[in-house]
């Protein structure tokens, strides 16, 4: 970056409210905190001290409320096998998103995105989307590799829009759009483990599905969660015609899509043991 550039983004970051700015990295400081001394501890005595006493659950395996919580804890906690790697922690004023790499559910380790709201100082809802780790896709990137760092802070806004005109106009109104005011046409990665880089892997992907008949279609987005070059979207739809849940991560510069990851996983059924608050 040019010394004028970074003294005009200093002078724009300076515009920001500093109240904003101390509340995301507080949030995210107490997010991975609780994790750290709870679930990775294993540590049931110390959820009280991080998480409400009403706290909503919308992992469909959980129930709401603290007890749940802490048979979680438990669980994972005396497993003595439970590892996480915490790759991307983005915060949008009382949300907290995690891109993480977990180890200790089963035999294959978990990619997953795990959304927290914190309220009066407590984890007060949970929502996330798992699945199991895959190979490298056909242009060697893996489901959590790629840039990390946080930067264009005074964007954060303008890249949220933009990620979710991208998602409203192509895939839930399946507009003809012209994707090149959306996503990089030069430089485009993509994380998603069936498809490759650039528009031509997207387009060479979208035309397999279609010579399959499967379908993917958005539906709705349901959250969009943005801190400066990053942005998340939780979006429900249907893969194939089978329910689904789309949680994926963009990363914006200079305007348009440069890097892609996604957590795609089925929507819970009737089967499910808990699903009081619903997925979203």
């Amino acid at each position: 970056m040019k010394p004028t550039q970074l003294f005009a983004s200093a002078a724009i970051l300076a515009t920001l409210p500093l109240t904003a700015l101390a509340n995301n990295a507080q949030n995210k400081a107490f997010a991975l905190e609780a994790l750290e001394k709870t679930l990775l501890a294993g540590d049931v005595e110390a959820v009280d001290q991080y998480f409400a006493e009403d706290i909503i659950q919308h992992n469909e395996m959980f129930a709401n409320g603290i007890e749940a919580q802490k048979g979680v804890v438990g669980f994972l906690g005396g497993s003595g096998t439970f590892k996480a790697d915490y790759v991307r922690v983005i915060a949008d004023d009382d949300i907290v998103a995690v891109h993480a790499r977990y180890e200790g559910f089963g035999e294959t380790a978990l990619i997953a995105f795990d959304v927290f709201r914190v309220e009066d100082g407590k984890i007060a809802e949970h929502w996330d989307n798992l699945i199991p780790e895959a190979a490298p896709n056909p242009s060697g990137r893996t489901q959590i590799d790629g840039v990390t760092a946080i930067t264009d802070l005074d964007k954060t806004e303008a890249n949220k829009a933009k990620v979710e005109e991208f998602i409203t106009r192509a895939l839930i109104d399946h507009e003809q759009v012209d994707f090149t005011q959306y996503i990089n046409p030069t430089n485009y990665a993509q994380h998603n483990p069936m498809v490759a880089d650039g528009l031509d892997g997207f387009g060479a992907f979208m035309a397999e599905m279609a010579k399959q008949g499967t379908t993917m279609d958005y539906t709705e987005v349901h959250q969009v969660i943005g801190e400066g070059n990053f942005v998340l979207t939780l979006s429900e739809g249907a893969l194939g015609g089978e329910p689904t849940a789309f949680y994926d991560l963009f990363r914006v510069e200079d305007g348009l899509i440069v890097e892609h990851w996604d957590v795609i996983a089925p929507m819970p059924g009737p089967d499910a043991p808990h699903n009081e608050a619903g997925k979203f």
